[in-house]
């Protein structure tokens, strides 16, 4: 059976492939972004050698690997998910012998390693040559890295299932989804690190999952927060990672009724 859902990563992987043209053009988005916040935050900081704890030289890293690591983590399993859900395929998918949801996550998985091959490591590459980014040296902080970056995959990807689900239960969740995008956007840290949220805001985020996303790993690769830590915030994305799980399958279970109802 695993090698079937391997088999499902290689399908994504080449499929995407075959539009690698259109991922070319968002490296250049990607990085547009990265300068449009590097000058903003470069004229935040005017003077000022450190701001929340981020010093210049970390936030410019910070921004290079958080928005470089969305490429590798977004993926569209909502959109598939709540596509399926409208067409009535998925009704086909439910009865075929593998698990659906296992299936979304491994189609996700493949579009992750396209674009961490083909958009996050090169688009990396490109935007250090053109801004001040300090990558760190030690190899155990890259493994570490790498390793809180999988669980980023799976918590977004699990965030984007549930999402995607709620096709079952509503007419029509396009705002849904956009609010969510939004959402891992901001709270995840992207956009705004989470060291500058207001201090009450910042402690109802430190109970969301949204900051074992982007925030947390990134912290670790800039060296803001201590490689001593990364014990730590493994153990909050594990937990995030297994809370998560919990709704998911009450949704698929409710969700399975309820096609079974509409059906018949």
């Amino acid at each position: 059976m695993m090698r079937v859902y391997i088999d499902f990563i290689r399908m994504r992987f080449l499929m995407m492939l075959a539009y690698r043209v259109n991922y070319y053009s968002g490296i250049v988005i990607y990085a547009i972004n990265i300068g449009a916040y590097y000058f903003l935050w470069k004229a935040i900081y005017g003077s000022q050698e450190t701001l929340a704890g981020f010093s210049i030289e970390q936030m410019t890293t910070y921004l290079a690997i958080s928005w470089m690591a969305r490429a590798f983590y977004f993926n569209n399993l909502d959109r598939d998910i709540a596509s399926e859900i409208r067409d009535g395929s998925v009704a086909i998918q439910m009865i075929r012998p593998y698990n659906y949801l296992v299936v979304k996550l491994m189609q996700g998985f493949g579009e992750g390693l396209f674009r961490f091959m083909l958009f996050m490591i090169p688009g990396l590459a490109i935007v250090c040559l053109i801004f001040p980014v300090k990558l760190p040296t030690d190899l155990t902080v890259w493994a570490t890295y790498l390793g809180m970056l999988l669980f980023s995959f799976l918590i977004n990807s699990q965030i984007n299932i549930m999402t995607g689900l709620f096709a079952f239960f509503v007419e029509n969740n396009e705002g849904l989804m956009r609010m969510k995008r939004v959402m891992v956007d901001l709270f995840s840290g992207v956009i705004i690190p989470i060291a500058f949220f207001p201090e009450s805001l910042a402690r109802i985020m430190a109970w969301l999952p949204f900051q074992a996303i982007t925030y947390l790993p990134s912290a670790i690769f800039t060296g803001r927060t201590p490689l001593s830590e990364a014990g730590q915030v493994f153990l909050i994305q594990l937990t995030w990672l297994t809370i998560l799980m919990i709704p998911i399958l009450f949704m698929w279970r409710a969700a399975r009724q309820r096609l079974f109802v509409q059906g018949g």
